[in-house]
Order: C-alpha cells, then structure tokens, then sequence
C-alpha cells in the first residue's frame, strides 16, 4: 500500500490572502471539476448524484480510468474514494491550520492492482503520484488565489 501525506501554505509573502472559505470553495470546485486542477486527468464527469454532499464521477488520470465517489465534508475535507480501477483506495483533500498557519494537506492511501507492496514498481507509482498531487494542490491554491484577487483565469 502507498500511503503519503504532504502540506502546501495556503498563504506566503506577495500572495493574495486566502482564508478557509477561498481554499474551501477551491477544493469542491476541484471535486465537480478537476480538470483545470490536475495537469494529469484528461477526463472528469459527474456520474452520479447521491446528495448534496455526496457524488461520483468518472476519470482519467495518467492514461487510466477510474470511478471514484466524492464525500464533501464542509468545511475541512473533501474524500475521494476510488470505486473502480487500476488503483483503489483514499485521497483526501483537507484545510488545515486558521489564520496565518492556513494549509492545504493531501494524502492518499492506494494499493496499485498487480503491484507488490515496496516493490520497485509501487514506490515509482507513489513518486509520480506524489508529483502529480503537488502540482493539483499548488495549482488549486494559485486557482483560488486568482479568484480572490479578480484576475481572470
């Protein structure tokens, strides 16, 4: 099993301040869409609608087609569960820290179908992830700073 957990600083120096609510209506723009959030997914549809809080969509992410049910849990963490595909398990996306510690955590624990754990091939899986995920995460935070500062996307 792949298991990694890393933080980015909603806020630094010479960048539009962000509060939760910004990195809050970032992330649930990212779970309808995420597209414009992740260099690697080609694909994102919502497939299914179970409440408010609660749909599924379907992907591509790295050449590789997946379900995955997204759980919004207002407002601190979005869970995306992956319900089918080539790699199953958790992403979690959580708002972490108030004020001048604010921060966006990600972490994923998958298990890569075919892959034995620790091997080779699984920890080059978990880099490329961990690569991808900080590119989305950063590239939320840059989304939602826009937004706050009223430049156009």
């Amino acid at each position: 099993m792949i298991y990694v957990s890393h933080r980015l600083p909603a806020n630094g120096p010479g960048r539009p301040r962000l509060t939760r609510s910004d990195v809050w209506n970032g992330l649930v723009m990212k779970a309808d869409n995420a597209l414009p959030f992740v260099p690697s997914m080609t694909l994102c549809v919502v497939s299914n609608r179970h409440s408010d809080t609660v749909f599924d969509r379907e992907i591509e992410f790295r050449g590789q087609r997946f379900t995955e049910r997204i759980t919004l849990e207002s407002p601190h963490r979005i869970v995306f569960t992956r319900l089918s595909g080539p790699v199953l398990g958790t992403i979690a996306n959580e708002i972490d820290g108030e004020d001048d510690d604010l921060g966006l955590r990600f972490s994923f624990a998958l298990v890569v179908a075919g892959v034995p754990g620790g091997s080779a091939e699984e920890l080059a899986y978990a880099d490329g992830m961990t690569g991808d995920y900080l590119r989305a995460v950063d590239a939320t935070l840059e989304a939602v700073r826009r937004v706050v500062s009223g430049v156009p996307s």
